[in-house]
């Protein structure tokens, strides 16, 4: 399928995951979300366009697809009918702004979930289909995003462990500088007590 426009708000390999996903969704008129992780995919397809978000798992879904449907309504009435005959990304610069001050909308705003009830034109979207993610890949791309994640899980732990390793050095030196610390003060003290016992030239001290 061809995209037309998007707006990220996160890193990881959730586009090559959405890419994926929308090569096995239909061109029928639907609603459904796809729980993969922590995250939910939601999506709407309209005229054989479809629109698609990612939320946490924690986000209500009436939210989602509040998003969504106020997102089909925007990109209707700016394009129209070209949407059928765009090459890819032909509304991006136009459109993904529009996407992320939505965005920034639905996921700030008090307003949002009242919004997002009107914008539903349902009460309720608990007859929407969840499924999990994995029903619509292949086994291949399965074992692409399992590898996709253990690099990044590896990636976090290298630097989880020179981040230890830079810690440990750091409270090493901290550990001599306090001891070298410790040594220099009690000789000063030493000397102090020696001078105030043999007189700061130690001649009290000294051979008789």
């Amino acid at each position: 399928k061809t995209v037309l426009a998007e707006q990220q708000a996160r890193s990881g390999n959730f586009p090559t995951i959405t890419r994926m996903l929308l090569s096995r969704i239909s061109s029928d008129d639907q609603r459904m979300s796809y729980v993969y992780d922590t995250h939910v995919f939601h999506y709407v397809v309209e005229n054989n366009i479809t629109y698609l978000c990612l939320t946490d798992e924690s986000e209500q879904r009436r939210i989602a697809f509040g998003f969504l449907t106020d997102i089909k309504d925007r990109f209707l009435s700016t394009f129209g009918g070209r949407a059928q005959t765009a090459i890819a990304f032909a509304m991006n610069s136009e459109f993904a702004p529009v996407m992320q001050e939505r965005m920034t909308f639905y996921n700030t705003s008090p307003e949002a979930d009242k919004f997002a009830a009107v914008r539903n034109k349902i009460g309720d979207v608990k007859d929407i289909m969840v499924q999990n993610i994995e029903k619509v890949l292949a086994r291949g791309e399965k074992i692409e995003l399992l590898v996709d994640k253990s690099d990044a899980l590896n990636r976090s732990a290298s630097k989880f462990e020179k981040s230890s390793n830079k810690l440990k050095n750091q409270m090493w030196w901290r550990n001599v500088k306090m001891w070298l610390l410790i040594a220099f003060i009690t000789i000063v003290v030493c000397f102090v007590i020696a001078g105030l016992i043999c007189n700061w030239n130690f001649d009290k001290c000294g051979a008789k």
